[in-house]
């Protein structure tokens, strides 16, 4: 007997329908990662003999998790199975297949704290400064460098952006969860903006909107920016890997260096959370216990404490 299309299997054709939604609001490489999770729980499901999701519940979803933790992966790809699980189960609910949420009922797996390491601020600095030959090429990747590292974005959200996006002083992007925020654009940046703008309707085909064009006119891709970051960094000398997150860090990091302003970076990231900043930022104790004596009224000892007079 012929086996029959895929999409004609309910757990495909769920999965097809909740991938579809996500796809309007996430990354390529999210709707991607996700896909291969769910592929992975509905093999899972198939190979127990089911066909129907309304079966995944949580003794289920506890047997698959710790199947996945016993061939060996990692704790983080752990928890992103888990979210996407979740998520899809969502949609699972709202569409009355199920009537609760199992992943709500397990435990997330504890991760370690993999930060990356900021660049040093005068080595970044040389690095950029390094001359590149003012092709239109070579301008829009002096361009992508200084915004990154001038405004702190994400790869996605650098890729995202659309020439209606730039203003003179600032730069409007859509984060996480499209949640629109505008961060500034500093004076290195806006110049070597202004300089790929002259050149990027040598490139760019007719009616593009994308800020950042490929050779062949079109909207650059996450990969092809990865790429030009990784070959820029070793054609300028740099010793170290280069990725559009370890521009980011060094971005808050150096910012928060010079400020001591928590909130404020965590606005110009885009965290929802101020705990994430500071993780992300590696903020250490020290710094928020001197940050504390300098600033609250309280926290400072009376002058005949410090002599050793206490009353």
């Amino acid at each position: 007997m012929a086996r029959r299309p895929e999409a004609e299997y309910p757990l495909t054709r769920e999965v097809e329908a909740f991938l579809g939604g996500l796809a309007r609001t996430a990354s390529p490489a999210t709707v991607s990662a996700y896909r291969r999770d769910l592929e992975a729980l509905a093999g899972f499901v198939e190979q127990g003999g089911g066909d129907d999701w309304a079966q995944l519940d949580v003794a289920l979803l506890r047997r698959f998790l710790g199947g996945e933790r016993s061939r060996g992966l990692a704790p983080r790809s752990l928890a992103r199975r888990r979210a996407a699980i979740s998520r899809f189960a969502a949609h699972l609910l709202q569409a009355g297949i199920l009537s609760h949420n199992p992943v709500a009922l397990t435990r997330a797996p504890r991760q370690p704290r993999h930060l990356p390491k900021p660049l040093d601020a005068d080595q970044l600095a040389q690095f950029l400064d390094a001359p590149h030959d003012d092709s239109p090429l070579g301008r829009r990747d002096q361009a992508m460098l200084e915004l990154f590292y001038s405004s702190g974005l994400r790869l996605a959200e650098l890729a995202a952006l659309d020439l209606g996006d730039l203003q003179p002083r600032r730069v409007r992007v859509l984060g996480k969860g499209r949640k629109p925020r505008q961060v500034p654009v500093g004076s290195r940046a806006r110049q070597s903006l202004d300089a790929w703008l002259e050149v990027r309707g040598q490139l760019a085909i007719d009616g593009e909107p994308a800020l950042f064009v490929g050779a062949r006119g079109a909207r650059l891709g996450h990969r092809a920016i990865q790429k030009r970051l990784n070959e820029l960094a070793r054609a300028r000398g740099l010793a170290e890997h280069l990725h559009p997150h370890r521009l980011r860090h060094s971005f808050a990091s150096h910012l928060l260096e010079s400020s001591q302003d928590l909130r404020a970076v965590q606005e110009l990231l885009g965290h929802a959370n101020l705990a994430t900043t500071q993780v992300y930022t590696r903020l250490d104790w020290q710094h928020l216990a001197a940050s504390y004596d300098a600033a609250h009224p309280r926290a400072h000892r009376r002058s005949d404490d410090d002599e050793g007079g206490q009353r």
